[in-house]
């Protein structure tokens, strides 16, 4: 760090303090002349930091009243980071993309994070700043009720996303929608938040076969020795997860043909739920679904609006032809 940004943002620290600084302490601090500490304080107002002039005998700088920034980090050189500093728009940034993540199900499970880190961010603004953000946000309503999905823990999250970025082997104590425990190692390959879950993807070394696991059924996450390779260009962590949701083993094995694209048919069952293949046929798509039951996919399928084919399971084309006779029927009725 060149020697006069160093000795700007340690007056900066120094103002932090609080109280007035005279010139001569200021001066004396730095180990410069007078007339630099005043270079100075006006690099920090051209940086928008409301440094006040005060005169007098016992005269010299101070922060604005109500002005609070917040603390940086020590480096090894014995510098600190610049303070947090935040204009109104990149403060209601943060504060809504916590309450938005809160309700959305991107928190840890240790749920008082966002709301620490919020009153911490709301502390060291302004009053004028921190009263109009509060306006906004008890003025806030949603359509939506929030999200209660079970979230994972930090120190999890944290771990196997290290993993992820240095290619390292991880051990996982995992717990099944069943109930069953089991110890794995897996080689990670990217993580995604879906519907509200955290999900890890990669590959078991012990099978050769992918896997994903839910974050919040990991209760101990720890990093292996070694590495592995990265997968294949072009992997994306987040088709893998929807992949596996849409091949997961279920009741029925569905199969259809359905006359239209990939993007129409896309917009009613979404690559969580079915497999789309290009079909022989000019037009045709050939759409693979697994599902526990079928009584909601007659009505997606009459939603579509396309032409379909269903190839199997027989009590599915049942399902369609009795939904078909009462939407006919109910066509009919007048009054």
């Amino acid at each position: 760090m060149a020697r006069p940004t160093a000795q700007v943002l340690t007056l900066l620290e120094l103002l932090q303090s609080g109280g007035v600084r005279t010139m001569a302490e200021l001066a004396e601090r730095l180990g410069v002349e007078p007339r630099t500490v005043r270079r100075y304080v006006g690099h920090l107002v051209d940086l928008g930091v409301p440094v006040e002039s005060v005169r007098g005998r016992y005269g010299g700088y101070r922060l604005a009243a109500g002005y609070r920034l917040a603390a940086g980090y020590r480096l090894a050189a014995g510098y600190r980071l610049p303070p947090l500093m935040l204009s109104d728009d990149e403060a209601l940034a943060v504060l809504l993309g916590l309450v938005a993540g809160r309700r959305a199900g991107l928190a840890t499970a240790t749920g008082t994070a966002g709301e620490t880190a919020a009153a911490k961010i709301r502390r060291v603004l302004p009053a004028r700043t921190a009263e109009r953000l509060d306006a906004v946000l008890e003025s806030l309503a949603f359509t939506a009720a929030p999200d209660e999905l079970p979230a994972p823990q930090t120190g999890v999250l944290l771990t196997v996303a290290d993993a992820v970025r240095h290619r390292r082997p991880v051990s996982l104590h995992y717990t099944s929608g069943d109930g069953r425990r089991s110890a794995r190692v897996l080689h990670p390959f990217g993580l995604v938040n879906h519907s509200g879950r955290w999900y890890v993807t990669g590959a078991d070394p012990q099978v050769g076969e992918d896997r994903t696991f839910r974050l919040d059924r990991i209760a101990d996450a720890r990093a292996l020795p070694g590495s592995f390779a990265p997968p294949p260009a072009g992997d994306d962590p987040a088709r893998r997860l929807l992949a596996s949701m849409a091949q997961a083993p279920h009741r029925h094995a569905v199969t259809l043909r359905i006359h239209g694209t990939v993007e129409q048919i896309r917009a009613r069952l979404p690559a969580s739920v079915a497999e789309v293949h290009e079909d022989e046929g000019e037009g045709w798509q050939r759409v693979e679904i697994r599902a526990e039951r079928l009584d909601w996919l007659p009505a997606v399928l009459a939603a579509l609006d396309l032409p379909f084919v269903v190839e199997r399971p027989d009590e599915l084309r049942d399902r369609v032809v009795a939904l078909a006779d009462r939407l006919a029927a109910s066509g009919r009725r007048q009054s």
